[in-house]
């Protein structure tokens, strides 16, 4: 049998457009169950230096410590994501980036209760950045106990498709563009949180606890602060400033990468029935993530 050479002017796949990579990718629901254990939370608890939750109650987005996966060492890749799942799309060289989301809680989970959760794509969209073409993917995650819906959450996934390539750069701190205000709290994440979260919520993306990677491979200046950790953070200052009231929804947004030695500087300013949350590096500088908390 004989096999012929393909044309010398046939593009390699990492050639192929976002489009072409994607085409015929259409992966349908899947479910999972967790009984919801409630050490993972006390263990989150502990690391983040929050108060232990209420006997029985998940707070909202702690179901992030649960239904992972973990898959053998063999199966991920150079960076430390799995190298293949139902939701990762089929692209060369892939890198990936959380850029948000929004969650819609009917009532609190419960710990120690069976819990389904159904995941389905809703959306892709393709768009030009300043690297070469971006994926957006919008992920939806329902969350039902007792086969009553208790929380919908939807997340924003970006990817790209081949080689890492950052924007040289620039001195941190110095794109003051608005008057400093007097923050309402001051973090400073460690190298032991960012392990122990990592541990916590199966993350093993290099960029949060290997400082060589991420700085030769994936051109940060340090390790970075995850993007589900910021939005926890948020979240906790905005729960705090409305004690005894239950959060019905939010919304979050990542904007740039927080890196460890960086303060986050946490401010909060509160509406009627809404609190905006907002963290950035440095006084005066754009927020590097955002969030809007509305209560019940």
């Amino acid at each position: 049998m004989s096999v012929e050479t393909p044309p010398a002017n046939l593009p390699a796949p990492s050639d192929f457009g976002l489009a072409e990579q994607i085409s015929g990718w259409a992966p349908g629901p899947v479910t999972a169950v967790d009984p919801i254990d409630p050490r993972p939370a006390a263990a989150l608890a502990a690391t983040l230096g929050f108060d232990a939750p209420p006997a029985g109650i998940l707070p909202p987005l702690w179901h992030w410590l649960y239904f992972l996966d973990w898959p053998p060492a063999k199966e991920l890749g150079e960076d430390g994501h799995p190298a293949s799942g139902p939701f990762l799309p089929p692209l060369k060289q892939r890198t990936r980036m959380f850029a948000g989301g929004r969650l819609e809680q009917h009532r609190p989970l419960a710990t120690g209760v069976e819990t389904l959760r159904t995941t389905t794509l809703v959306r892709t969209d393709i768009k030009q950045g300043r690297t070469g073409e971006l994926l957006f993917l919008v992920l939806r995650h329902e969350l039902r106990q007792e086969g009553v819906l208790c929380v919908v959450e939807e997340q924003d996934i970006v990817y790209r498709s081949g080689p890492v390539s950052r924007p040289a750069p620039t001195g941190r701190g110095a794109q003051a563009v608005a008057e400093p205000v007097t923050p309402d709290a001051v973090l400073r994440p460690t190298a032991t949180m960012l392990f122990r979260f990592s541990a916590l919520t199966a993350n093993a993306h290099r960029i949060h606890y290997d400082a060589d990677y991420a700085r030769d491979v994936e051109g940060y200046q340090n390790l970075v602060i995850h993007g589900p950790l910021q939005i926890l953070l948020m979240l906790q200052a905005g729960a705090g400033t409305r004690t005894g009231e239950q959060l019905a929804r939010a919304r979050y947004r990542l904007s740039s990468p927080a890196l460890l030695g960086d303060q986050l500087l946490v401010t909060t300013k509160a509406e009627d029935h809404s609190v905006d949350v907002e963290i950035s590096t440095s006084p005066g500088a754009p927020a590097s993530a955002s969030a809007q908390v509305t209560f019940a």
